[in-house]
């Protein structure tokens, strides 16, 4: 019986969730890594260990033990060494799970973390400042967190911790300014940091038109729930991102009105999940 070699003597119910579930773990990772540089790394690493098996169920002992070390060495070099892509894929999957209301909410009552909200004086000083910056072609990138934590992309630049003013904003993104490289962390009213870098997304559909503003843009909403504010230095455009999909502002209230609907949203589900 061809099974009996690899153990299969009784094909038993766990036998059949144990293969389930090893391959919906080898879908999920196809799925995340698909088209980046770990994508052919992946499938080596899968390789070798089908052929761990096989030299295990044929008692090759000597090849069993090289191939086990290599792999156990080298897991702990691939986590080294697709460090961004590891990171990427656990807040990924773990903001597709902690996403909903109940959960998140559930969360920060048990750390005890106060979610506050931006008020409407902060958002028009945004606003006001886009309206300036795009007239003098100032190029401009600002990061809006909204329940995901941004601490670890503040840590990359310069801690500001100012209450939020269009001038300040202005001065910040100025050609000469010496943080006007990068990007600016708004959090509730108050400018958080400056001079941020910003992951930069994979996706190969993206306009030759848009700059490294924009893919920063992108690759920051893709990882996490921000909204992101871009100022084109080479038009004057603005734009807003949200999800990974960008879009164009024509007139500086429609900002205003997808600023603000972001923190409506928020309060109505907060409201919602205190009377259920």
């Amino acid at each position: 019986m061809p099974l009996a070699i690899f153990g299969f003597l009784k094909f038993s119910p766990a036998d059949a969730i144990d293969i389930l579930m090893v391959a919906v773990i080898i879908y999920i990772c196809f799925k995340w890594i698909r088209g980046s540089a770990a994508m052919n790394v992946f499938i080596a690493v899968v390789m070798l260990f089908v052929l761990r098996v096989l030299v295990a169920a044929l008692n090759m002992k000597l090849m069993s033990a090289i191939i086990g070390t290599f792999l156990d060495v080298g897991v702990i070099a691939l986590i080294v060494i697709f460090q961004p892509e590891v990171r990427h894929f656990l807040m990924r999957f773990g903001a597709r799970y902690t996403s909903s209301g109940k959960g998140r909410s559930l969360l920060n009552k048990l750390l005890g973390i106060e979610d506050k909200k931006m008020g409407n004086e902060a958002v028009n000083e945004i606003c006001e400042a886009c309206r300036q910056m795009s007239s003098d072609k100032t190029g401009a990138l600002m990061v809006i967190p909204r329940r995901d934590s941004l601490e670890y992309i503040a840590q990359t630049g310069d801690l500001v911790d100012a209450k939020i003013s269009r001038r300040l904003i202005m001065n910040i993104f100025f050609k000469n300014s010496p943080l006007h490289d990068g990007a600016m962390i708004l959090r509730h009213d108050r400018i958080e940091a400056a001079r941020c870098t910003l992951p930069i997304t994979q996706r190969t559909d993206i306009p030759p038109s848009l700059g490294m503003r924009h893919k920063a843009a992108i690759g920051i909403s893709e990882e996490t729930d921000a909204d992101v504010i871009v100022v084109s230095e080479e038009t004057g455009g603005i734009s807003f991102v949200r999800g990974g999909r960008l879009s164009a502002i024509g007139n500086i209230n429609e900002l205003k009105l997808l600023l603000g609907s972001s923190e409506s949203q928020q309060q109505e589900k907060d409201t919602q999940e205190k009377h259920q």
